[in-house]
């Protein structure tokens, strides 16, 4: 089902404290951060943070009613509060979404929904179509595939034609040389030896993604999250090391080639119509390939969760699966 329609603004829940925090050994270099708030014989369901490296934070609890749902958050390996920061061995898209198993294991739960947005629905996505059966519902915000033509757009050629005036700062930390292929020249410098370059790009690079997620930047926060305490080196390095790397997908149309095995699969895809991060295109594919699924189209909105409108849609979608 396809819908247009803007219902009303929806606010977040109020701010709440985890009842249980802890890091679970997922390899023989990673400890992940997990936590859990809410009701502890609530209905679990698990926030895929974005990023790839964007981590979970305090918000990220205040889409879910706390007195129905287990709200689980869990910081991806090298961000957040998961240690090492911004680490890149052993780390790809398969041994996250093996985290993510071995997490549900760790806690007990036989199915929960699974929530994700940009980075966190292609986590999402290709959790579900590993583990269908461990997947109550799917709500997913704009949709992310991490194929070439959707990286090219953002990093290389597209989304510059509308912010010339922010991806002039994007592009002036490479070389007019090494810009034909943006990516690859950032990912040289932000696993290179110099400790003032990387620091240099990693902001440059987090700073053109967080310019263009809204409609109309606040540019005071993205000041405060780029000064946050290794944020932009763990967001930079780990994101382009997964773009670099097609993240490790064989078939670069993995998810929506195998979107079939989710048709049974309750799920709501918000898309803001204004994304420029992640266009709209995306969402309408994986729309085509999973025709149950609700559509919901926020007029109003570019790409950040945090927009009042995608926000709003979002709550309306954990309200709508409280009774699964």
């Amino acid at each position: 089902m396809a819908s247009n329609d803007e219902p009303a603004i929806k606010q977040p829940f109020p701010a709440i404290e985890p009842f249980n925090t802890g890091m679970l050994k997922v390899s023989d270099i990673h400890e992940v951060y997990y936590e859990q708030s809410g009701q502890p014989d609530g209905k679990p369901v698990i926030f895929v943070h974005g990023g790839p490296g964007g981590g979970c934070n305090p918000n990220c609890r205040r889409f879910f009613d706390p007195d129905v749902y287990r709200i689980i958050l869990m910081d991806q390996r090298g961000c957040g509060k998961s240690k090492p920061s911004a680490e890149l061995k052993e780390n790809t898209t398969w041994q996250l979404m093996n985290d993510l198993e071995k997490l549900r294991e760790h806690l007990g739960i036989d199915r929960w929904i699974v929530f994700g947005g940009s980075w966190g629905s292609t986590l999402s996505l290709t959790y579900a179509i590993n583990n269908p059966e461990r997947v109550k519902a799917l709500i997913l915000r704009g949709i992310f595939t991490l194929r070439r033509e959707e990286l090219l757009w953002l990093y290389q050629e597209g989304t510059s034609y509308l912010y010339p005036d922010y991806w002039q700062d994007y592009i002036n930390p490479i070389p007019k040389a090494e810009r034909g292929d943006l990516m690859s020249a950032y990912y040289r410098r932000l696993t290179g030896d110099d400790p003032e370059e990387r620091e240099k790009c990693a902001r440059s690079w987090s700073q053109w993604e967080l310019r263009t997620s809204t409609i109309v930047p606040n540019h005071e926060k993205i000041e405060a999250r780029l000064d946050q305490d290794m944020w932009a080196l763990s967001f930079a390095r780990i994101e382009c090391h997964y773009f670099v790397h097609g993240g490790w997908f064989d078939d670069p149309e993995y998810i929506l080639n195998n979107a079939d095995k989710l048709r049974n699969i309750p799920c709501t895809i918000v898309q803001g119509r204004y994304d420029l991060v992640t266009p709209m295109k995306t969402a309408w594919e994986l729309h085509q390939r999973i025709p149950e699924s609700e559509f919901i189209v926020v007029q109003k909105a570019g790409h950040s969760v945090l927009e009042p409108d995608i926000t709003s849609a979002l709550i309306t979608a954990t309200e709508k699966y409280k009774d699964l």
